[in-house]
């Protein structure tokens, strides 16, 4: 576990920093400055709450932190779809995010589900 937790934490910073990278190329506009700073916000949250649940003292404290991260990263990919519907980006760079984001979020999915399944059975 520990190895995937550091392969995990890679991922997600870098998902963090296309996230930031991404928001910083789209053109300006009043309604665009409201949904970069909602991306800017919860694609970079998925990383630093990660590495905090991680950081966990107990497993309901884990498990606590970990739907945070699940929220975020559902939340990220949310408004990459707006993006995507308001076809203000059409490139690889937004399906390579969109796909990540649905990626991660089935992840944590899948370590929450385990994680209260181990709990359950102690």
């Amino acid at each position: 576990m520990p190895h995937q937790d550091k392969d995990l934490k890679k991922r997600t910073k870098q998902f963090a920093v296309r996230i930031l990278n991404f928001v910083e190329n789209l053109e300006y506009s009043v309604v665009k400055k409201l949904i970069v700073n909602q991306i800017a916000k919860s694609g970079s949250s998925v990383g630093a709450n990660y590495r905090s649940a991680c950081r966990g003292r107990s497993d309901a404290e884990f498990l606590s932190k970990m739907n945070i991260v699940l929220e975020e990263a559902d939340e990220a990919l949310f408004w990459l779809e707006v993006v995507e519907e308001m076809n203000w980006k059409n490139n690889d760079e937004l399906k390579f995010l969109l796909d990540e984001a649905n990626e991660l979020t089935a992840i944590f999915v899948s370590i929450i589900k385990n994680t209260k399944s181990r709990i359950n059975n102690k």
